[in-house]
């Protein structure tokens, strides 16, 4: 395999948007580092990959040894996709719990910060690479019953531009994705009834991570690219 191919992690790749992400960018000839809570099934899913393994996302110490082990066996890490992340309803405000509060916020906003920890200092030895992750279109103002997870949303897209700016004139972009309703299978079955016609497809929101992921986005950095 040639140096110059590039090297990508994408997380939550055993999902329905991971497993998207990881066919664009395969298909592309990238080398791939999955991570995911089961790694069995990546493995099964992507028999190709150059690394897989089990990780939960919200364990700091976790994160950094897999990547280690990750750039040990690659050598590089030219892009990462963070598309892991939890999504919880239900609770009003004022009856919202700790517990629920601080599940989203581990998934979705202390993940992104695991994530650069161990991902950050390789890029800059390499002298580049980017950064991108999965936030949500719903992180733009408050809904009801959302709190936590919008809240979580929110926070990262906060990270996201934070580290950008830390970045500057580093060569390495961060940027993040921001979706509105994706079409996949567990939300088709969640709402049965709703009309999909402004759901933003998997293939539609891989291409959109891919282009920010690859040379294609290099003039891209800091920013949300809202999907739908």
């Amino acid at each position: 395999m040639s140096s110059s191919t590039p090297v990508i992690l994408i997380t939550g790749a055993a999902g329905a948007l991971g497993r998207a992400v990881a066919q664009r960018l395969g298909g592309e000839g990238a080398r791939l580092m999955l991570l995911d809570r089961n790694a069995a099934v990546l493995k099964q899913i992507f028999p190709q990959a150059a690394f897989a393994e089990a990780v939960d996302i919200t364990d700091e110490a976790a994160v950094e040894a897999t990547v280690q082990r990750a750039l040990a066996a690659l050598g590089r890490l030219d892009a990462v996709v963070h598309v892991a992340g939890g999504f919880e309803m239900g609770e009003t405000v004022d009856a919202l719990s700790r517990a629920s509060w601080e599940r989203m916020m581990a998934l979705n906003a202390w993940s992104f910060v695991a994530l650069a920890r161990a991902c950050v200092p390789a890029m800059k030895r390499q002298g580049g690479g980017c950064l991108v992750a999965v936030s949500a279109a719903a992180a733009g103002g408050g809904q009801a019953l959302k709190g936590a997870y919008i809240a979580s949303k929110s926070a990262l897209q906060r990270l996201v531009e934070t580290l950008a700016a830390e970045l500057a004139g580093s060569g390495i972009r961060v940027n993040s994705v921001a979706p509105t309703t994706l079409d996949t299978p567990a939300n088709r079955t969640a709402m049965p009834d709703a009309d999909r016609s402004a759901w933003v497809s998997l293939d539609s929101a891989a291409d959109a991570i891919a282009f920010l992921a690859t040379p294609a986005g290099a003039a891209v950095n800091g920013q949300h690219l809202k999907l739908g």
